[in-house]
């Protein structure tokens, strides 16, 4: 076990009878410790064993009372409840209470819901009304009219030219309000000719509005449903409130009995990863090595339950993935963010929280080298960190002060590349800062690539290291990063690297043959040396030829890699040199004019930290995840989710 920051875990065996599995559940559940998982998946031989399915007698009455509690506009009150260590049943009748609450709310909502629809009408109906006002129209007077037909409605302003010009001394219209697209009236025609009216009026696009329910005047008709939408509002009202009453009265017992039925929801979950075998039961699960002890107590308190512990990074239980949580320490933790985006460890796996901590840092404050512009990240980190729990906060407060590190050593200070000359002079006895960036660049593009040197051989000593404990000698030692890649690697650079740049005399026949050669037929042999090295007695190829020209590939791919993946550092010191001219275009758009100047600087500054920091933190986390991270990191592992009441599990 060589994970630097994963607390041990042990799987859990348990067997016994039917009859007591309901029990069991509820036991390891309220204990907080034990993450369940699939107990047919840990026996070869699966014969006789059967899943449980059954159907939980627990999901309908939640269901009823979370969709009522919906409805009703109370379903964030089950998000506020507090799970004791053991929920309280505050009645008996537990399976019938939740129909009943629903029935009762149900009613209400009823109620409420007819009156809404009679008030959403009353509301149409007088705007439809007030298109008429003004018009001197009495609804009694139109409904004796025997041989006069009228029609209330309206039709497109376009159209009202088209209506003057008919001739039809039958057709008479009366116009109303008016807008820019609609014109409201009244055409009336003599009853022997109102179809032939109706057919003309139609082509003009009148679409009409039935209002003959009505009695008196328009404004009568409209005083007399402004009533009724007062007493149907009255209504509602009180429906809310005594709804809200009932809410108040039932409340305790509603959430208490919700509280009850999670709990026993979540246990009897459980259930779904065990296995039956005639009247017994098996399940499987993991937990915390330091929480053995109180969950052997628990199931000892079971006569005929026989259970067994077993160490999670035994060889054969290793193959059944152990869930990971990672205990890193304070200063480490934040970046188990950035872990937890490419994939936890294995359990047998190196643990990268720390590695990544230092590089990610580091990538960030180099590309980032600014001062003053590194404490407004870690400033804004800091408020994100503690006023909205943001994981990404907590990265960007370490990365904004490696920034203003760097910066200092650089120089810089919001973009003012000579500010702090009066420091450098009076502490180190300097007449200017030690590093000019823009009067550097070779050396930054070389510091680049010496770092990148550095992260690779990190990379491949990670990996190294993880394999040949694991017992994985395949890629620790034959691997292109494991032992052979580290020494092709490391021999090219410092070899011919140290002839090119340092005149080191190393680079001999011998040197080329065992640094350069060897390794190579190292890695094209690997499958082989490492199957061997492993006891496997099936080492030997299908075809030796087959196998030669595939490796000889794959090991020129290799070694492209290392230069790519050496090469792509450059990005530190190019982005270094970006900043450096970012700021630079901004002084120069400043100028010298006054005020102006200021708000150029000022605004310029605030779109550098937001454009340059999020590019130097996305060319950070690349640098780690596929300039490293693909040499050493799986990333494969899943969390442990120990069954937790009121928690997703």
């Amino acid at each position: 076990m060589i994970s630097l920051a994963v607390i041990k875990i042990k799987v859990l065996n348990i067997i016994g009878r039917m009859d007591e599995l309901d029990l069991v559940t509820e036991a390891l559940g309220s204990s907080r410790s034990f993450h369940p998982d699939n107990a047919l998946s840990f026996y070869s031989d699966t014969t006789g064993f059967s899943p449980l399915n059954d159907t939980s007698p627990y999901s309908k009455p939640i269901t009823e009372i979370t969709d009522t509690l919906r409805l009703i506009g109370k379903g964030s009150e089950t998000a506020k409840i507090s799970y004791r260590s053991k929920a309280v049943l505050p009645i008996k009748d537990w399976e019938n209470y939740p129909a009943g609450f629903s029935s009762k709310a149900a009613d209400f909502l009823n109620q409420k819901n007819a009156l809404q629809r009679e008030l959403s009408s009353a509301h149409g109906e007088i705007s439809k009304l007030h298109h008429f006002v003004g018009m001197g129209l009495d609804f009694d007077e139109i409904d004796r009219c025997k041989f006069v037909k009228f029609r209330f409605g309206s039709l497109p302003s376009v159209n009202l030219e088209k209506l003057a010009e008919n001739d039809n001394p039958y057709f008479v219209f009366l116009s109303g309000e008016q807008d820019q697209s609609l014109c409201w009236g009244i055409y009336c025609a003599p009853a022997d000719h109102i179809e032939e009216a109706d057919r003309f009026y139609s082509g003009l696009l009148f679409e009409q509005i039935p209002l003959s329910a009505y009695s008196g005047t328009v404004e009568s008709a409209i005083s007399q449903l402004s009533k009724k939408i007062e007493e149907l509002e009255k209504s509602i009202s009180e429906i809310e409130s005594n709804l809200q009453n009932y809410w108040e009265k039932e409340k305790a017992t509603v959430l208490g009995i919700y509280a009850w039925l999670t709990e026993k929801q979540t246990y009897f979950d459980i259930r779904h990863y065990a296995a039956r075998y005639g009247e017994s039961f098996i399940l499987t699960g993991w937990v915390p090595a330091d929480r053995e002890k109180p969950v052997r107590s628990v199931l000892d308190k079971f006569g005929t339950v026989k259970y067994a512990f077993d160490d999670a990074a035994d060889p054969e239980v290793i193959p059944h993935s152990p869930p990971i949580q990672l205990t890193n320490q304070k200063l480490w933790k934040p970046f188990e963010f950035l872990v937890d985006v490419y994939g936890l460890p294995s359990y047998d796996e190196l643990d990268p929280t720390v590695i990544v901590a230092v590089t990610f840092t580091l990538f960030f404050g180099i590309m980032f080298a600014d001062l003053g512009q590194g404490l407004c990240v870690a400033l804004i980190g800091w408020f994100l960190w503690k006023k909205k729990n943001s994981g990404l906060g907590a990265v960007m407060v370490p990365c904004g002060i490696a920034s203003a590190v760097v910066g200092t050593a650089f120089g810089s200070v919001f973009g003012f590349e000579d500010a702090l000359n009066p420091l450098y002079k009076a502490v180190f006895g300097l007449p200017t800062k030690p590093i000019s960036v823009m009067e550097e660049t070779g050396a930054v593009v070389n510091v680049a690539i010496g770092l990148g040197v550095a992260m690779v051989i990190l990379a491949i000593l990670s990996n190294t290291i993880s394999c040949l404990k694991r017992g994985h000698y395949t890629n620790g030692l034959f691997g292109p990063n494991g032992l052979a890649g580290l020494v092709f690697y490391s021999s090219v650079i410092f070899g011919f690297g140290g002839e090119l740049l340092n005149k080191w005399h190393i680079v001999s026949p011998l040197f080329v043959l065992f640094c350069i050669v060897l390794p190579l037929l190292l890695m094209m042999f690997r499958e082989v040396l490492g199957a061997i090295t492993e006891g496997k007695k099936d080492w030997k190829p299908a075809s030796w030829g087959e196998m030669i020209m595939q490796n000889f590939f794959e090991v020129f791919e290799f070694v492209l890699s290392y230069v790519t993946n050496t090469i792509s550092f450059c990005r530190i010191g190019a982005y270094v040199l970006v900043h450096a001219g970012m700021m630079l275009v901004v002084f120069t758009l400043a100028g010298n004019n006054g005020i102006m100047s200021a708000v150029i600087i000022i605004l310029g500054n605030i779109f550098v930290i937001a454009l340059e920091g999020l590019l130097s933190g996305i060319q950070a986390l690349r640098l780690d995840f596929y300039e490293m991270f693909s040499r050493f990191y799986d990333g494969s592992g899943r969390p442990f989710k120990p069954v937790i009441v009121g928690q997703e599990s």
